[in-house]
């Protein structure tokens, strides 16, 4: 009967890919006897993709245009999607953005992977509010953190301070549809207040004025 130690590729793929990624460390308690070379054979047979330091995932995932949202969650945590990934999978940003821009209450990192660059911005562990659990096209185990519409304007206006006049708000051409329409104001104004920045207040009071 085959150990856990000898295990094969393709039970431990069985095993580990409803998870979508997972770290070593889920690994060593799955199985204390794991092979660590496993990874280094399997991920230049192309059997993993390695997401970063201790993280991989499986290549069958490339195909699903979420999974690179539902990875950001994974390999840095706390972090929610938010800036101009958010808003680019809203559809408030006319073009596709290639990095996946999170916020963190950690230090500011990023990684690059077969996925996507991704990049983390830090905020006060405060600000850390104004995301939920989205679903979208992810298998039914999975989710994502994802910033509303609201907090990914206020987190990008908050962490990109070279947007402050009415002519880079003009610039951002963001969707006047949907900032009329389907933005949120008054909970734009509710996380607005919890930020409790003056500076944030006029950058805000400059978007409005430009779409709402």
């Amino acid at each position: 009967m085959e150990t856990k130690k000898n295990i094969s590729y393709l039970a431990f793929r069985d095993f580990f890919s409803p998870l979508g990624c997972f770290s070593t460390h889920q690994v060593k308690i799955w199985d204390e006897q794991f092979d660590r070379n496993n990874f280094v054979r399997w991920e230049k047979q192309g059997k993993l993709i390695r997401l970063r330091q201790g993280y991989y995932t499986f290549p069958s995932y490339k195909g699903n245009g979420d999974a690179p949202y539902y990875f950001a969650n994974k390999i840095y945590a706390p972090s929610y999607v938010s800036l101009q990934a958010a808003l680019s999978f809203y559809g408030m940003i006319p073009e596709g953005v290639v990095q996946i821009t999170s916020v963190t209450s950690r230090k500011t990192a990023s990684f690059h992977n077969p996925f996507g660059e991704y990049i983390y911005q830090s905020v006060k562990p405060q600000l850390m509010f104004g995301y939920s659990i989205e679903k979208s096209n992810l298998p039914n185990t999975w989710s994502m953190l994802l910033a509303s519409p609201e907090k990914a304007l206020l987190d990008f206006l908050y962490l990109n301070p070279q947007y402050k006049s009415e002519t880079d708000m003009q610039e951002l051409r963001l969707d006047i549809d949907f900032m009329q329409e389907e933005l949120n104001v008054t909970r734009l104004d509710e996380y607005l207040y919890r930020f409790r920045s003056k500076v944030l207040d006029t950058r805000v009071a400059r978007l409005k004025g430009v779409y709402i």
